[in-house]
């Protein structure tokens, strides 16, 4: 039975790679602390698999994030001075090469899909070949690695090392901000912990006028946009938000749809994410990837679409989920 355990493994395999390409590089004016930073993390995915089942002490790992943060906090790490094609190279390579260039982009949906679907299905002997859960990133492993061969099948480059090193390239542009989705991902589940939650819907008592649906709507809404960026993730700000406003107050009190509350909560959670730096993969990725000028580039031009599709969502939230 496969899990997911391989992929984690072949990410810190790749982030160890980057680490070494980092310190190898003696142009790089502090490639001891970034190569650290990236090799911290690469250990950390294979260490987190001792954590996972009891093998090993989880506040080692808590140690290494620490560090990481001290070294991207302080401003140890640098980025490497670039060595990649140029404009005019990219320009010739994209019209020889054509629409060829996007198959190996849109193989990792189109196999992450088919792994995804097709995959519980196969059993071997009687057992499942994949774990319960694992279906969806084991089909993204596979299918970045098949879109990584497909691409070098393509495109000839000169050497197979070409792929790690602009993937580094990349990884050193985007910098800590490509850890954010990670550290995030966790924090709603802290924050629920903490009685965050209970804590708000004590002040939303407080604030919210009582028997007023609108306020209250109002409340869950902004509140879900004003968590989201907070933390950068509307998944980490719904169960707050939800346990705080939206369950006992929307649904409990006021009978409200559970279903159209919580689902366009979540939407006003998304306009938060729009305005928000915090929101990495989504706002600081793509500035760097494109190599913008204004890093916040992207949360300036989603301004106006944000507030808006948040007021839109005030409106349908109180004419239709009750």
């Amino acid at each position: 039975m496969l899990t997911n355990e391989w992929l984690y493994w072949l990410i810190g395999a790749f982030f160890i790679g980057v680490a070494v390409h980092i310190l190898n590089n003696h142009e790089n004016p502090r490639r001891i602390a970034s190569g650290t930073f990236w090799g911290l993390l690469g250990v950390s995915f294979g260490y987190g698999t001792f954590v996972q089942s009891k093998q090993a002490p989880a506040w080692i790992l808590g140690i290494v994030v620490l560090v990481m943060v001290a070294l991207a906090g302080f401003g140890l790490t640098a980025r490497s001075p670039e060595k990649t094609t140029t404009p005019e190279e990219r320009a010739d390579s994209a019209r020889r090469f054509g629409n060829k260039l996007f198959i190996p982009a849109l193989l990792v949906p189109v196999v992450t899909v088919l792994v995804a679907t097709v995959g519980p299905l196969i059993t071997i002997g009687g057992t499942p070949l994949l774990a319960d859960g694992s279906a969806t990133l084991t089909g993204l492993g596979v299918s970045a690695i098949i879109a990584v061969v497909v691409a070098v099948l393509i495109l000839r480059p000169p050497s197979l090392g070409t792929p790690l090193h602009e993937s580094g390239r990349l990884l050193e542009a985007i910098g800590w901000a490509a850890l954010l989705p990670q550290m995030l991902s966790t924090l709603g589940i802290l924050f629920t912990q903490a009685g965050v939650g209970k804590a708000v819907g004590t002040i939303a008592g407080w604030v919210l006028p009582e028997g007023s649906l609108f306020a209250a709507v109002v409340v869950y809404a902004v509140g879900m946009a004003v968590f989201t960026i907070i933390m950068g993730n509307a998944f980490a700000a719904f169960p707050i938000m939800t346990a705080a406003v939206g369950w006992p107050v929307l649904v409990q009190t006021f009978g409200g749809n559970p279903a159209a509350v919580f689902a366009i909560g979540m939407l006003s959670g998304f306009c938060g994410t729009l305005a928000t730096p915090m929101a990495a993969n989504f706002n600081l990725v793509p500035a760097a990837l494109l190599e913008m000028k204004d890093k916040y580039g992207p949360i300036k031009a989603q301004l106006p679409t944000a507030g808006l599709l948040l007021l839109v969502n005030v409106g349908i939230m109180y004419f239709v989920a009750f």
